[in-house]
């Protein structure tokens, strides 16, 4: 009887311990790496004025579009690729453009300072990342933070490096890096 128990508790054994061991092994999920474009080809400013009645300089937005992603005459994305926002970067005093230096995201509304990338009810606002599939939206990417470095290059064109942050799926903080060299294309709105 002594074997017969022996030889049950080894089965017994054996099966509790494969059981925890395959529950053990538990599924990892790898999340793609998001790769976003590093130069975009395309950008209108879009030219506000001084349109907040308590800050006493101009306002812009830099609306930029990576390769693939282009407007149609009525300014609707046409394509696939993606498109970068920069709302509300304050100006310096008696500038009504985006003029060179560094220009950093917070809140304070003075001259170079841009809006931190913030959801409003469901609608992207400060600086975000659109990805569109043949003109249709799929994803936003909002930036937390970030740095806009610009420079006067040469017949008029600007060059623009950027260096933005934002949390990933798994909590992680990124850093994107990208770069815009050409026309500013303006755009005034109001």
């Amino acid at each position: 009887m002594d074997e017969w128990v022996n030889e049950r508790m080894k089965k017994i054994g054996i099966i509790v311990f494969l059981f925890l061991g395959l529950t053990a092994c538990k599924q990892t999920v790898i999340q793609p790496k998001q790769v976003f474009p590093t130069e975009y080809t395309l950008a209108w400013e879009e030219r506000y004025g001084r349109c907040y009645d308590s800050i006493p300089y101009a306002v812009t937005a830099l609306d930029l579009y990576a390769e693939g992603l282009a407007l149609d005459s009525t300014h609707r994305m046409q394509g696939t690729g993606y498109n970068l926002y920069l709302s509300d970067i304050f100006l310096p005093e008696g500038t009504d453009s985006l003029v060179a230096g560094t220009y950093h995201s917070d809140t304070t509304a003075q001259p170079f300072t841009f809006l931190p990338g913030r959801d409003y009810e469901g609608t992207p606002n400060g600086i975000y990342l659109l990805s569109i599939d043949n003109g249709k939206l799929q994803s936003i990417q909002l930036f937390h933070s970030g740095t806009m470095v610009v420079q006067e290059a040469a017949n008029g064109m600007k060059d623009i490096q950027f260096t933005l942050q934002y949390t990933n799926a798994d909590h992680a903080e990124v850093s994107y890096e990208t770069h815009f060299q050409g026309i500013l294309s303006p755009w005034q709105k109001r």
